[in-house]
């Protein structure tokens, strides 16, 4: 018979094995010096991003006079506040998203596949650890990695997936994403107009728009025929009032150029 493992001991085992899959980054480590009698007292503040690349990211901040022990108390910091963000394909965000804290001010958004992680500075390591490989992002306002890393996991935490939503709404995601399609359509219809333009349906009194060398909409009603076109010489002197003399120049010249040629007898 197998004795029974403790609880705490696997609970113990199961931390240990979590530690194991966590990956984490130096975002930034800060040296700070305070003047004393006998000198400078050095003292050091790090900030670390841990994540397990598969959806769960956390920072921490850890102080200390060594830089080993900051960076150990930032992790063990990131490892107590860690969170789950839904991802869409596991590559990128289900949706845009914006995120604010103190004069921090991040948007981030979906890309799609093979764009890459475009984002710099601390939020290029919160999205490493995350496991998110297609997104666009940008700062705005303070470039203080204590914000911006704030206001990235503030964005992070406002995503929501279809799951999420449709169970918020008592539905199935089926019906969800259905109806999105129904809608998407019936706007792309709607601002098509069958083949009408925007200004056309405003105004239905107006003519219909149609580009040179169409047939009119109703050409094959009896009185519509359509004007025979124009040769290019006419057109072109008729537009261009600028330069008549040089079109009629030009019109002569091609006039001349397609009367035959007479033979003379010597």
């Amino acid at each position: 018979m197998v004795p029974a493992v403790p609880r705490a001991i696997a609970g113990r085992d199961r931390d240990r094995d979590e530690d194991n899959e966590l990956t984490d980054k130096l975002v930034t480590i800060n040296r700070v010096a305070k003047v004393v009698k006998g000198g400078r007292r050095f003292a050091f503040a790090a900030i670390v991003v841990v994540g397990d690349q598969r959806g769960r990211v956390g920072h921490g901040a850890g102080k200390a006079r060594e830089v080993p022990e900051a960076i150990r108390k930032a992790t063990e910091a990131a490892k107590r506040g860690l969170i789950r963000v839904p991802l869409r394909d596991g590559r990128t965000l289900h949706h845009d998203v914006k995120g604010r804290f103190g004069a921090g001010k991040v948007t981030l958004r979906a890309a799609p596949a093979g764009t890459g992680i475009i984002a710099g500075g601390p939020m290029r390591a919160v999205f490493e650890t995350l496991g998110i490989k297609d997104i666009v992002a940008k700062s705005v306002g303070t470039s203080n990695p204590h914000n911006m890393i704030k206001a990235t996991f503030e964005a992070l935490q406002q995503l929501n997936s279809p799951r999420m939503v449709a169970t918020r709404r008592g539905k199935k995601v089926g019906d969800l994403l259905g109806r999105r399609d129904e809608t998407t359509a019936e706007a792309a219809a709607k601002e098509h107009g069958n083949g009408r333009r925007q200004e056309d349906q405003d105004h239905p009194d107006r003519q219909p728009y149609r580009p040179h060398g169409r047939p009119a909409r109703h050409a094959d009603r009896p009185g519509a025929e359509q004007a025979p076109p124009q040769p290019r010489a006419r057109r072109y002197a008729r537009g261009a009032r600028h330069d008549q003399r040089r079109c009629a120049i030009w019109c002569a010249s091609t006039r001349r150029a397609e009367q035959p040629r007479r033979l003379t007898e010597d």
